[in-house]
């Protein structure tokens, strides 16, 4: 499999008052045209190394590495304009909650044209006309009407749908979903995650999953990464998960609640002064 994107020794650091914040440490993955999961808790780091790929980083932000390569791009050399072009049209990112992400002032018709005539020469009507597509591709019933709703007019449900929406419109290559699910309940997760999974399939995408839900990121994806204090603890196949050998790995499985047993209370994750060195 060619790798799209390439990630070797990545590290992200924020400099503060009271000394140097290393958010991501060393960080290290291949990507192809596939499903790669990054799971870990709050302030493991997964969400600093997608924005490091998209370049999202604040500016005080250090990031070095020894390769950030994305379809033979370095991405580390790439001009500020260079990394504009690529972001929305090859690179793109779905964000946690609509409601924070869409312009409110906005119609959503507006903002995925928008998207796609920056990136492509195209009329208004042809624009219009592949947003109603779009939209009807990520199951949005009434896409007329959706169209010209503004974000807060719709559901949680339909605003992420209409993030993805505008995120695919411009046909991507490489897809960061960060925390996509995490504002909607279990059934909306369930058809945000069917609309990825056939989008990715049909378009040949590859995909970065970053979330906490280890069972969900198992089911879903086709490798795992498990992240800790800015490090990758451990690499595995998503259907080997069950197994893995890095005690952290094996204590968030053991934290989840398990259907037919009684567990309470749930035990509590004990970590190790070693796992953050």
């Amino acid at each position: 499999m060619t790798n799209l994107l390439t990630v070797e020794d990545l590290r992200v650091s924020f400099p503060t008052r009271s000394g140097t914040i290393e958010a991501v440490r060393g960080v290290s993955f291949t990507l192809g045209k596939e499903r790669l999961g990054i799971v870990g808790e709050s302030g493991s780091g997964k969400s600093q190394t997608g924005r490091a790929i998209m370049g999202l980083t604040p500016p005080h932000a250090k990031i070095t590495a020894k390769t950030l390569n994305f379809a033979g791009v370095d991405l580390l050399t790439a001009s500020a304009h260079s990394r504009r072009q690529m972001r929305g049209n090859r690179l793109a990112m779905i964000l946690q909650d609509p409601k924070y992400s869409l312009n409110p002032v906005m119609t959503i018709g507006r903002q995925i044209v928008e998207t796609l005539r920056t990136h492509q020469r195209i009329s208004k009507a042809d624009a219009r006309a592949r947003a109603l597509a779009m939209l009807e591709a990520v199951q949005i019933r009434e896409p007329e009407r959706v169209f010209a709703l503004y974000p807060y007019e719709v559901s949680g449900g339909m605003g992420q749908r209409a993030m993805i929406a505008m995120m695919l419109i411009a046909d991507p290559e490489l897809m960061i979903a960060d925390e996509p699910t995490s504002a909607l309940d279990v059934t909306v997760q369930l058809d945000v995650l069917r609309i990825l999974d056939r989008l990715v399939a049909e378009r040949g995408m590859g995909l970065i999953f970053i979330s906490h839900d280890l069972r969900l990121v198992s089911s879903f994806c086709d490798r795992v990464i498990v992240m800790y204090a800015g490090k990758i603890v451990e690499e595995l196949a998503a259907i080997d998960l069950p197994n893995a050998k890095h005690p952290y790995t094996q204590g968030l499985l053991n934290c989840m609640p398990t259907l037919g047993t009684d567990r309470h209370p749930l035990p509590v994750l004990q970590r190790q002064p070693e796992w953050a060195l």
